[in-house]
């Protein structure tokens, strides 16, 4: 079993920037890709970030693209850098893991999720 315990959201200005960060535990992360996606009150979970397990490829939604990088420093620790925040990114984020997965943008293909921290942008 894979838990995943996000940290780093709170409330910010339209303009400013957040880093997330999303620790595992129970096993090492080094063979399981990543990915965050995030819910706005109402909506459905959509995809945000993701990171292949070799570290070799990511992916954005186009919405974040340019603003947004998604990153891993150890086995255990990802990170997403968001710059240039907008209201439109206020939202639960939840950082996800896929064993062996490459940079995938589909919920279902997610084996592991932490339960979220909330980031919200003021205008």
């Amino acid at each position: 079993q894979v838990q995943l315990v996000e940290s780093g959201g709170g409330v910010v200005q339209a303009g400013g920037s957040l880093r997330l960060s999303c620790e595992a535990s129970g096993r090492t992360l080094s063979r399981y890709g990543m990915g965050w996606f995030r819910q706005a009150p109402g909506k459905e979970r959509e995809f945000v970030a993701a990171i292949s397990w070799r570290s070799d490829s990511t992916d954005y939604a186009d919405s974040v693209k340019g603003r947004f990088s998604i990153s891993r420093d150890n086995a255990n620790t990802g990170y997403l850098q968001m710059n240039s925040l907008k209201p439109e990114d206020t939202g639960v984020y939840y950082c996800a893991a896929a064993r062996y997965s490459g940079s995938d943008a589909h919920t279902s293909s997610y084996d592991y999720w932490g339960r979220g921290t909330q980031v919200t942008v003021s205008s």
